[in-house]
């Protein structure tokens, strides 16, 4: 099994790609080890001295580490992917698929205009984030703001910020021009 990696714009952050499937359906944010029993993936990786978040994408990993040197973390990343893979043990624990998903909020007057919202993040924000390894969905709109969860790589990243004012915001305004603004939530 070969395991490539990927930089990716949060230098706390480092992208695998095991060359196959992760989650075909969805993505799973597991920001601490507390967390870590949703995945037996993200528990072996969480044993790993050093990381402090894993998010597991449909054809990635993306593992966070507070500080230093991925030198000395990447191989022991890359051996508890090799093995978790190799062992056949599924990625996610029973029922961990099963959580109720975030609550959105907005006004049902407003439900035209946030399903295009939605449409473009969903086609236009997040495969090019999905390529950083990381992971933006809508939270809700209120008075022309719109709210971003930002997961992954992006979560914490110090360029999240201009992707957030300089990307997505000038993208929904085009388009939608009843957004004023986009935040993270």
């Amino acid at each position: 099994m070969f395991i490539q990696t990927e930089a990716t714009p949060n230098p706390a952050t480092l992208k695998f790609l095991p060359g196959r499937p992760v989650l075909p359906d969805g993505v799973l944010d597991i920001p601490d080890a507390a967390e870590a029993a949703k995945s037996p993936l993200a528990e072996r990786l969480f044993a790993v001295p050093g990381v402090t978040g894993v998010f597991l994408g449909s054809d990635f990993i993306t593992v966070t580490k507070p500080d230093g040197e991925w030198q000395h973390v990447k191989p022991a990343i890359l051996g508890a992917i090799m093995e978790h893979f190799m062992s056949g043990a599924p990625i996610l624990a029973a029922g961990a698929g099963e959580a109720a998903a975030d609550h959105e909020f907005f006004e049902t007057k407003d439900a035209e205009t946030v399903a295009t919202i939605k449409e473009l993040i969903e086609t236009r924000v997040r495969p090019a984030v999905a390529n950083d390894g990381g992971d933006i969905t809508f939270r809700g709109f209120k008075d022309g703001i719109v709210y971003l969860d930002m997961k992954g790589s992006c979560s914490g990243c110090p360029s999240s910020t201009a992707t957030l004012k300089h990307g997505i915001q000038n993208l929904l305004r085009h388009f939608v021009p009843d957004v004023v603004e986009v935040r993270p939530m």
